[in-house]
């Protein structure tokens, strides 16, 4: 999951941050800021199997190139959060820790996170039994008890190590 925003010229949203630094509440109310007051957002999501197929350091580009494309407007420059955007014909500048340095890369990070959550909410009333409203997909101790209970799911990345590991486990059963 990634995002790309074009904010207007000399934007500024305060207390905008690293999603991560944020509670679910303000990642919500930036949320809908961002999307009011942006030029343009996208949002470029790439599937489990991809991930699988060409590991996750390339879908994550691959994520922030469809971002990018997903945009109405086409960006004259990117900033990117410490990603090196390989083939991309638009210039750009990756920034280490980005979302705090830079307003466009945190509200991106912010959509982003928002987006992938409410995937997450929508899955766990597909599969409440799996907790995804919880651990949103992250690999706490309550998801690989239910991973195990339950079984892998086909949206999950094969290829990560807890959920290899239950396969395995599985086969030899």
């Amino acid at each position: 999951m990634a995002a790309a925003v074009i904010l207007p010229e000399n934007y500024y949203l305060e207390g905008l941050d690293d999603s991560k630094k944020l509670t679910e509440k303000k990642r919500d109310k930036y949320y809908d800021i961002i999307y009011k007051d942006a030029v343009s957002v996208g949002i470029g999501i790439v599937d489990a199997k991809t991930i699988d197929e060409i590991n996750i350091l390339e879908a994550s580009r691959l994520a922030m190139k469809k971002a990018v494309e997903d945009l109405k407007i086409r960006p004259e420059y990117i900033l990117s959060d410490a990603m090196k955007l390989d083939n991309q014909s638009i210039p750009y500048t990756d920034i280490i820790h980005g979302d705090a340095l830079s307003e466009s890369i945190a509200a991106a990070s912010v959509i982003a996170k928002v987006t992938r959550d409410r995937m997450m909410y929508d899955l766990d009333k597909e599969h409440p039994e799996y907790g995804f409203a919880k651990h949103k997909g992250y690999p706490t101790k309550l998801h690989l008890e239910n991973l195990k209970k339950y079984g892998v799911l086909d949206n999950y990345r094969f290829s990560y190590k807890p959920v290899k590991e239950i396969l395995t486990t599985k086969e030899s059963d």
